[in-house]
């Protein structure tokens, strides 16, 4: 798996300034308990490049990357030191020809179509959003995924733990940065527990995990309308009427899927949504759980769902994008 598939299925990027080299291996340390498997760190400190070296050393299981590279000799530092990407704030033609050269992933920071058009013309499709609120935000990714709809950003700067869904749930989104769950405050304090509670309650908003629907398995078209007759004249439900299943929407948009036939799961199944499937299967993948393979409905913006393996409770259960 390359970089940029790694950092997409991780999703979120925390943005790490080290000003003690003793905090990195405790940092990243915190970040892998938390779930984030990933660091940029910045080239704002003098000790960034010892801190990756360490880091690449004690941590293997981190995605290193060196945030802030301003210069080509940052770059041939940052490699030397273990970075598998490189940052930069803004588009610098000489820092990512260099990096092309060395054979490193440069995603440079963009915030307008020129800028955006530049980076293109160097081969490159996914880039920076940076500073992503102060320059537009979602409306801007929108903006940009009318004209630009193979290019993916990686938005940064204003992104927190209230609007990391909206971002995470964009369609041209290739992952997120923040720094708020890896402040240098909290690095500073030494709050490695903090740093891991936080970074656990980023994933959680990064997948945004909420019921979709229930399913339940019928034998027939006349079980299957009975029951959602039934049910619709009860509680006002609107019944939607498809080709194997009766769906019944409720106000709070969860739904009730009646299946015509017995599909998956001995009683039905359960619907979890998310922002991301192939994000969040991998997430699973990383705790060790299984999925069947055999049923994957995808579109243009990739995986729709997929079933775990192994059912739970008699029934089956799939992720499901929003």
């Amino acid at each position: 798996m390359d970089v940029l598939e790694s950092l997409k299925l991780a999703g979120l990027i925390p943005v790490v300034k080290i000003e003690n080299l003793d905090d990195a291996v405790p940092l990243g340390e915190a970040l892998l308990a938390g779930d984030l498997p990933v660091a940029e760190v910045t080239f704002r400190t003098d000790c960034a490049a010892e801190a990756i070296k360490t880091l690449a050393k004690k941590c293997p299981k981190l995605i290193l990357g060196a945030g802030t590279v301003l210069t080509t000799e940052q770059v041939d530092i940052a490699i030397d030191s273990g970075a598998k990407y490189i940052v930069s704030p803004g588009f610098n033609p000489k820092v990512v020809e260099h990096c092309l050269k060395k054979g490193i992933v440069p995603t440079p920071g963009v915030t307008n179509p020129s800028l955006v058009e530049q980076a293109v013309a160097m081969g490159l499709k996914i880039l920076k959003f940076f500073p992503a609120e102060q320059s537009g935000g979602l409306d801007m990714l929108k903006t940009f995924m009318t004209v630009y709809p193979d290019i993916k950003f990686i938005p940064t700067g204003g992104v927190n733990e209230k609007n990391l869904p909206q971002y995470a749930r964009a369609a041209n989104v290739h992952a997120v940065g923040g720094s708020w769950m890896v402040s240098a405050d909290l690095i500073n304090a030494k709050a490695f527990d903090k740093i891991t509670q936080l970074s656990k309650n980023a994933v959680a908003a990064l997948h945004s995990f909420s019921l979709g629907h229930v399913g339940i398995n019928l034998n027939s078209d006349k079980e299957a309308l009975d029951l959602a007759s039934s049910l619709s004249g009860m509680f006002n439900f609107a019944d939607k009427d498809g080709n194997s299943s009766h769906f019944l929407a409720t106000k709070e948009g969860n739904q009730i899927e009646i299946m015509k036939t017995p599909f998956l799961g001995e009683k039905g199944h359960v619907a979890i949504r998310c922002n991301h499937v192939e994000r969040a299967r991998a997430y699973f993948e990383g705790k060790g759980f299984k999925f069947n393979t055999e049923f994957m409905p995808s579109d243009k913006q990739g995986l729709k769902a997929i079933y775990f393996e192994k059912e739970m409770g008699g029934f089956a259960w799939h992720l499901v994008r929003y």
